[in-house]
């Protein structure tokens, strides 16, 4: 089983809301930082959105500023993607990572810098 699984995805009509959430499927002695990344079909994978855990700066990609919103969950290791006025464009498969640094601020957006993934969930946004 992936160290990470995510939740939340489905298909929706164009404006609409979806939350992601994240979860660990294993207890972890450490806490991460967590990002969210997508892959859109015949793309690359692309950073979305990151939260440090050392002081919960908060990281977006300039497409989503102002429609999504990440925040650490109530439990350890634990992260969700609150993602508002979705359009066409969001439609991909998102993935979830954690990172073992306490402070990203220089490594958010690298999808190399993460030590855990989960396998991902669709999110389609189609009328």
């Amino acid at each position: 089983q992936a160290p990470l699984v995510e939740s939340g995805g489905g298909l929706v009509q164009p404006g609409d809301s979806l939350n992601l959430s994240c979860t660990a499927s294993r207890r972890f002695y450490d806490t991460f930082s967590m990002g969210w990344f997508r892959q859109a079909p015949g793309k690359e994978r692309a950073f979305v959105a990151a939260i440090g855990w050392g002081d919960n700066s908060k990281y977006y990609t300039d497409s989503v500023k102002d429609r999504f919103t990440i925040s650490m969950g109530n439990a350890k290791n634990t992260v969700t993607l609150q993602m508002n006025s979705l359009k066409p464009e969001d439609t991909a498969v998102y993935f979830c990572a954690a990172d073992r640094r306490r402070y990203i601020s220089h490594t958010y957006s690298d999808e190399h810098e993460y030590d855990y993934w989960g396998l991902g969930t669709q999110v389609t946004v189609s009328s």
